[in-house]
């Protein structure tokens, strides 16, 4: 199974304020603005078919997600890095009538993931419904201007459409995120929307069918607490792909780089270059304590109660490069990374502080080169 291993990072960004009558700069544009050149210039040589209300062709999502140089020179930076057929498998699921669940651990790019492929695929990344414990079946469904209701009864104009009602009603992709967070009876509210392609709105007699397009993208995770199970129902209306945690410490560390530098080009950091060896070396530390084992085999380790993801080590990295930016010589080093670090790991103030002073004590200040290491983190008690 290929791999991309192209990366490249967006210029920095003026840290300077907009001239007057300028719009703001918004600090997390949406995916389909962010690279809307690279979308235009895959569309432009796009020249495979595409399925109704598709922006691009799967093929060319596929591109988009995992990068890589087009003909007229346009480089285009992976979005995820990792096994080509997981990425083939999603978009080759979302041009059927199956709606897509992409599960995995925390951290593991789910979310990354379900924005980039409604941006290429519907040109709108933002028909989102966030998942919690509160979230109501309204928020997948649609709910009412009560004012209006008030006033006038029911009516068209006193509707107030989801996301989802919105993409059935235009052939774009609806995303649900953290799916498993919603109580059961309000997941169970898509099971007709995704059997059937229909919301039903019976205060107007009436039905939403939806458009060809339409699709569904749900992310969930098993690890977090409050995790409500799908129904065998629901269940059946996905096509599951799992995202694994990268399998390889270059791989992950290739994936950390590129995204503490998209991150620090976005939040205007004065230049900080981020450094390889601290990259290298927080990887390491999660990799350890999440699996249990230092690299080599050698040495049997305690593990946290934390996910140690890796969306940890790049949030990490990015306040390291923070901290030496604005209250450090302009360098990344380890007393930068080193709070971090310890905050990631204790996340149990009693078994995790075990843990941590064992893999402390037992691995960092054993291991070669890593005694400035050591000795940030010992100072923080």
């Amino acid at each position: 199974m290929g791999r991309v291993t192209t990366v490249a990072t967006e210029p920095a960004r003026s840290a300077s304020p907009p001239p007057d009558g300028a719009p703001p700069t918004v600090l997390r544009p949406h995916a389909e603005a962010e690279y809307a050149h690279e979308l235009a210039a895959l569309a432009a040589l796009d020249d495979r078919p595409r399925p109704p209300n598709w922006r691009l062709s799967p093929w060319a999502v596929v591109t988009y997600l995992l990068g890589g140089e087009l003909t007229d020179g346009t480089v285009v930076v992976p979005k995820y890095v990792g096994r080509r057929r997981l990425v083939e498998m999603a978009v080759a699921t979302l041009a059927t009538d199956r709606a897509l669940l992409l599960l995995g651990v925390p951290g593991t790019a789910k979310t990354w993931m379900s924005e980039h492929l409604a941006a290429a695929i519907s040109g709108d990344s933002s028909l989102l419904v966030q998942g919690t414990s509160g979230t109501t079946e309204e928020s997948l469904r649609y709910g009412w201007n009560y004012a209006r209701l008030l006033a006038e009864g029911p009516s068209e104009a006193a509707l107030v459409p989801s996301p989802v009602f919105r993409a059935m009603r235009t052939g774009a992709i609806a995303r649900v995120e953290e799916l498993t967070r919603m109580p059961s009876d309000v997941q169970d509210a898509l099971v007709s929307v995704l059997s059937e392609k229909v919301l039903p709105v019976p205060e107007l007699d009436t039905e939403v069918a939806a458009v060809r397009g339409f699709n569904l993208i749900a992310t969930a995770n098993d690890r977090d607490r409050g995790v409500n199970e799908l129904s065998s129902a629901l269940r059946r209306r996905f096509n599951t792909v799992v995202l694994p945690l990268p399998e390889t410490p270059e791989e992950e560390v290739r994936i950390v780089a590129q995204r503490v530098a998209e991150l620090g080009a976005a939040l205007s950091f004065p230049e900080v270059p981020a450094a390889a060896d601290e990259i290298r070396r927080v990887v390491t530390i999660f990799r350890e304590l999440r699996s249990g084992a230092t690299l080599d085999g050698g040495t049997s380790l305690k593990v946290p109660s934390g996910t140690l993801s890796t969306a940890e080590a790049i949030s990490v990295l990015a306040n390291g490069m923070s901290l030496a930016a604005h209250f450090g010589d302009g360098r990344m080093g380890a007393h930068d990374v080193a709070a971090g670090v310890v905050g990631a790991v204790l996340r149990d103030p009693v078994h995790d502080d075990v843990v941590w002073r064992e893999y402390l004590e037992g691995v960092v200040r054993t291991r070669e080169g890593w005694g400035d290491l050591y000795e940030a983190c010992r100072q923080l008690g």
